[in-house]
């Protein structure tokens, strides 16, 4: 038994959301997670309980609070009706974006804790040296923290690879469309093709197998830096 052409359908759509969220997430959160690991202010806890909000809620509440939201009585829903643009419920672009949202704190967390981990001395040494802080960032803190950045990758790419509940209740199961792995495997279980959903599931054990033995590899890389 092999996959089917539905599966690999599914398996390169799931690929191609945590390819894109992956990416999109290190850049946008890069800034947030410097911010979080150097400020003093006064909102420095309230935005990082915001940040940690998707590791405690269902998905399911999350998926269904962005689907009112993005829906066309919700408020960007309209938004961008009234722009002329299409509705993201039910599109790939919609699961992108709950995709972001639900992998959040994956990406954050990690880039934050490497960039405490730096310190402020390097890049105190490298401000006396006349470099500018764009200079700073790329040529000191960026080098340091790769392992940060690594970390914050892998974790993020695998826990969009694992969505059900949010991409359930925002996508629903449009096949090519958005229709993943996770997904995949439910169908294959409610049509009691057992033998399908055991092949999806197995190769969906031995990716986080993997995704875990590299987490715990880069870590004494980490300690000794």
């Amino acid at each position: 038994m092999s996959f089917s052409d539905a599966d690999w359908t599914a398996v390169l759509l799931t690929l191609r959301l945590a390819g894109l969220t992956t990416l999109m997430l290190l850049v946008l959160c890069t800034p947030l997670a410097w911010w979080l690991a150097h400020t003093r202010s006064r909102w420095r806890a309230p935005i990082s309980a915001v940040v940690a909000l998707p590791l405690v809620l269902p998905p399911t509440v999350i998926g269904f609070y962005l689907l009112i939201l993005l829906g066309p009585q919700g408020f960007v829903g309209q938004l961008m009706q009234s722009m002329g643009l299409k509705l993201l419920p039910f599109t790939f672009e919609g699961l992108l974006v709950g995709s972001l949202i639900y992998s959040l704190p994956f990406a954050v967390q990690p880039l934050q804790r490497a960039f405490e981990a730096l310190g402020k001395r390097p890049m105190e040494v490298a401000a006396t040296l006349g470099a500018a802080p764009l200079d700073r960032f790329f040529s000191v803190a960026f080098p340091m923290a790769r392992t940060g950045f690594l970390t914050a990758g892998v974790l993020t790419f695998a826990h969009t690879v694992g969505e059900f509940g949010v991409v359930l209740m925002l996508g629903g199961n449009i096949p090519g469309e958005t229709r993943v792995v996770s997904v995949q495997i439910y169908d294959h279980v409610e049509a009691l093709e057992y033998t399908q959903a055991h092949w999806l599931a197995a190769g969906m054990v031995v990716f986080s197998f993997i995704v875990l033995l590299s987490i715990h590899l880069l870590q004494p890389r980490q300690h000794r830096t």
